[in-house]
C-alpha cells in the first residue's frame, strides 16, 4: 500500500475544530484535494473558511455549518475539568449528522513515563501529568460516543514556522543536556498526510481506533539542536546540564523533561502501510529551513 489512493470526493465536507498549527495544516491539505474544509475560530475573522466556536462563552456554530458535513477532526484540548469541549457543546448536533469519519488529536503523554522504553498502542495508558489525564478522559468520551472515531496520539509537533530553527534564530533556545533523555516528534505534514491516507484507504485497511503518529527516530533534544545550528551555519552555545538549567525553566517546561519514552509507529507504518514524508528530524528540519531563508 502506498500513500497514493483514490481522491476524496469533492462532495466531502470537513469540519476542523481548532484552527491551530495542526488543524490549519490539515484543512489546507484537504482543500488541495478539492474538498471543503472549514476551521473553527474563537471569534469572528475574515477567513471565508472559518466558523465561530467558543465553548467557554457558549458560542456555537450555526446549524448550516453542519449541513452535508461528512468528516470531523477535533484538535481542541480538554477543558479545565477534563471534559471534551466539542462533545460537551455539540454532541447532539454531531450525533445527528451523517458522518463518515471522526478524528481526535490526542497526545502520547497518555502513556506516561517509560524511562526511555518503547510504547505502542498495545500499552495501557499510564498518564503522569494532569494534562495527560485530561486528554485520556477526552479519548474515552470520544470512544464512548459510538461515532466512527479514530484517535491519533501525537508526540512533539514541529514544522515550517515552528521548529528548532526558529527557536535558534529568535534566541529562544535552551541547549539542555539530560543523560539518556529522548523525545519522539512528528512533522506537521505527516500528521495531515497520515490521517488523509487512513481516510482514503479506510475501506481497504483494518480499522484501528487508536493510532500513534510519530517519526522513525526518537532521540535526544541535543542531537536536534546540534543539527539545527549546523543547518544555519551558526556556532552552538555550550550545553547546560538539566539539573543546572531546571531552576530557570517554567513548571510546564520542566514537566516535559520528567517523562522519557520512545513512541512506536509500527502500527501506522508497518501494519497500515503509511510512508512517512519526514522519517527523522534531519529530513524534517531540512524542510523547515526553507521557511527561514
Amino acid at each position: 500500500m502506498t500513500n497514493s489512493a483514490r481522491p476524496l470526493s469533492i462532495k466531502d465536507k470537513f469540519l476542523v475544530f481548532g484552527g491551530g498549527f495542526s488543524g490549519n495544516y490539515f484543512a489546507k491539505s484537504i482543500r488541495k484535494l478539492g474538498c471543503i474544509a472549514l476551521t473553527s475560530s474563537r471569534s469572528i475573522n475574515s477567513d471565508p473558511n472559518s466558523f465561530v466556536f467558543n465553548s467557554e462563552n457558549n458560542t456555537i456554530p450555526e446549524n448550516s455549518i453542519f449541513d452535508k458535513a461528512t468528516h470531523i477532526l477535533s484538535c481542541i484540548p480538554p477543558d479545565k475539568n477534563g471534559n471534551d469541549p466539542v462533545l460537551k457543546s455539540l454532541g447532539n448536533k454531531i450525533q445527528n449528522s451523517s458522518l463518515k469519519w471522526v478524528g481526535y488529536l490526542s497526545t502520547t503523554g497518555v502513556y506516561g513515563n517509560t524511562y526511555g522504553d518503547w510504547v505502542s498502542e498495545k500499552d495501557k495508558p499510564n498518564p503522569f501529568q494532569e494534562r495527560s489525564e485530561r486528554r485520556l478522559n477526552c479519548e474515552k468520551e470520544w470512544i464512548n460516543s459510538n461515532l466512527p472515531i479514530q484517535i491519533f496520539r501525537l508526540p512533539g509537533i514541529y514544522g515550517p514556522g515552528r521548529s528548532t530553527l526558529e527557536a535558534i534564530t529568535t534566541k529562544k533556545i535552551k541547549v539542555i543536556h539530560k543523560e539518556n533523555q529522548v523525545f519522539s516528534r512528528i512533522h506537521v505534514a505527516d500528521i495531515a498526510n497520515a490521517i488523509i491516507y487512513l481516510i482514503q484507504n479506510k475501506n481497504h485497511l483494518d480499522f484501528h481506533q487508536i493510532i500513534n503518529i510519530a517519526d522513525d527516530e526518537p532521540c535526544s533534544q541535543i542531537k536536534v539542536i546540534k543539527y539545527g545550528y549546523q543547518l544555519l551555519g551558526l556556532k552552538m552555545p555550550k550545553e547546560i546540564l538539566f539539573e543546572e538549567a531546571k531552576k530557570d525553566l517554567s513548571p510546564i517546561a520542566q514537566s516535559f523533561w520528567i517523562e522519557n519514552r520512545r513512541v512506536s509507529n509500527k502500527l501506522l507504518c508497518e501494519q497500515l502501510g503509511y510512508k512517512l514524508i519526514y522519517r527523522n528530524y534531519q529530513a524534517g528540519l531540512n524542510n523547515c529551513l526553507v521557511s527561514i531563508k
